[in-house]
């Protein structure tokens, strides 16, 4: 089993992959396991310390979460975070009580006295709150080292033990020195080396595919976006010989991608490419679908199923691999049961139960902003690394309502007017993901002085680094006047363009 430097407990916060993220920007390698995992499998980890998450939940709630207890007994440096202070308080008998006012968002932190924790960060500095419980007694033996105007122990640890608790979250961005906590946990108090990066993880995920695979074929489905890229060329890398590469048109995919994808890989790649041309499969499960689980699920299926077909023309195909993001397994998942499930990803919830393929997913456990730069270390283009997300099940899930060709006719050709704009105005590249979404509703609108009553789409552009998180693009109001402008003179049948403003969380970048 692969061991961990830090093991981070989900106890449901919709930040706690965060912590992880940041951790390895330090080359400090972490792992999310659910709160409930037991003791003996996190000593297989052979951990040198454990970071406790925030959480939905209260520690003192008759359905509280609560870890295996004998994490406490393993004599490693423990940082517990929001939800994960209160445990800590509740362990060594301190007392945790509803707060009277709650705190979300930012609140200034003052640091009591000295602590290894918070060295070589300021004594007042701006922290990110979000909780509504507190704190009231401190267990024995344990020091205050920080308060806030609504928390009278923001932080407290014992040095002793190498046991801290923080109220605030300081994986967040908002969290002032939140990197150099982290850091400070990591490498001081718990002894970490910088020992993570994407030549490491490359090598021994060529290492890994090598002894797994064999003497046995691996069948690569691929959609031309970065994350199966990046894992093709990986497998180009570690497993040539026994590689079948396999690109499905779906139906649901942009203008021109189709030939796009078979040129990158056959002319910039040189990977042998198999193409198949599934569109009328698709479009047809598709019809009168309108619930956005059942698009993913039946486009996860299906895409399988056609694997399957292919993978009966050669012998000894045994593995299935695919672009598989930590994102996608945390969106999909439900960690112990203390995170919800956001939405099932067609390569995660929406694969069928009785597949014949083992699954390889070499991405499984990184984010999207390290699947780039192990991209860049496999000698693949920056064009292509850095190209925007696009979801497997493509504009399936842009399309709100029923997926029929004239609808994707109108995305597709929305779709290229935005891109267009934002590539000629250099906006492309500063911004993280971008596409248009086509409304499940009609507005009246006026052109030539005849009344109209066609369909409206949403541009949505965001700002990410992983896409866990994201906030919408503040463009220039002259770009997207022009992005408006020429969607609505240029497709007939679309007459009015709004923009979404919203970030995630709460909203999620796609719309389904």
């Amino acid at each position: 089993m692969k061991t961990a430097d830090i093991i981070i407990l989900d106890f449901g916060s919709q930040y706690t992959q965060l912590i992880a993220r940041r951790l390895r920007e330090q080359g400090v390698y972490a792992e999310l396991l659910p709160y409930n995992v037991s003791i003996d499998t996190i000593k297989t980890k052979s951990p040198k310390g454990i970071i406790l998450s925030g959480g939905p939940a209260s520690v003192y709630a008759k359905d509280a979460y609560l870890p295996d207890e004998g994490i406490f007994d393993l004599n490693l440096p423990i940082l517990g975070i929001c939800y994960g202070m209160q445990l800590i308080a509740q362990h060594f008998n301190g007392e945790v009580v509803p707060a009277n006012e709650k705190e979300y968002g930012k609140a200034t932190l003052n640091l009591v006295g000295k602590s290894e924790l918070f060295a070589d960060t300021s004594d007042s500095q701006t922290v990110w709150m979000s909780h509504s419980d507190k704190v009231e007694k401190l267990p024995e033996n344990f020091k205050e080292l920080a308060n806030s105007e609504n928390s009278p122990f923001c932080a407290f640890g014992d040095e002793e033990l190498k046991i801290y608790a923080l109220q605030f979250h300081p994986e967040v961005a908002h969290t002032e020195f939140g990197d150099k906590i982290l850091k400070n946990f990591a490498k001081h108090i718990c002894g970490c080396e910088s020992t993570w990066n994407m030549g490491s993880f490359a090598k021994n995920e060529c290492e890994k595919i090598k002894s797994q695979v064999g003497n046995d074929k691996i069948l690569c489905a691929v959609s031309g976006g970065v994350d199966s890229s990046v894992v093709a060329a990986l497998l180009a890398h570690a497993v040539p010989e026994n590689l079948i590469v396999v690109f499905v048109d779906n139906g649901l995919l942009r203008e021109g991608e189709a030939k796009q994808v078979s040129d990158t890989f056959k002319t910039k790649l040189g990977i042998n490419l198999i193409s198949i041309d599934a569109s009328e499969i698709f479009l047809t499960l598709l019809k009168g679908v309108i619930d956005p689980e059942k698009k993913r699920k039946i486009i996860g299926n299906t895409f399988i199923r056609i694997f399957e077909k292919v993978a009966a023309k050669f012998e000894d195909v045994k593995y299935l691999a695919q672009g598989t993001l930590y994102s996608d397994v945390i969106e999909s998942s439900s960690f112990g049961g203390a995170s919800k499930t956001i939405k099932s990803h067609h390569n995660v919830g929406g694969l069928p139960e009785n597949m014949k393929f083992e699954l390889i997913e070499p991405l499984r456990e990184i984010f999207k902003d390290e699947v780039r730069a192990l991209g860049l270390e496999l000698g693949l283009s920056r064009d292509l690394v850095f190209r925007h997300p696009f979801p497997g099940p493509g504009l399936a899930i842009r399309i709100m309502g029923e997926v029929t060709n004239e609808r994707l006719e109108l995305l597709r050709k929305a779709d290229v007017v935005l891109r267009q704009e934002l590539k000629s105005s250099g906006w492309y590249e500063k911004t993280w993901q971008a596409f248009c979404v086509l409304l499940n509703v009609s507005s009246v609108g006026v052109m030539g002085d005849n009344r109209t009553y066609e369909n409206a789409v949403c541009v949505r552009v965001v700002d990410a680094s992983d896409g866990m998180t994201a906030s919408f693009s503040r463009l220039p109001y002259d770009l997207l006047e022009n992005v408006s402008r020429r969607i609505i003179n240029e497709v007939d049948g679309i007459n009015r363009v709004v923009y979404d403003i919203s970030s995630k969380p709460p909203a999620t970048i796609e719309w389904e």
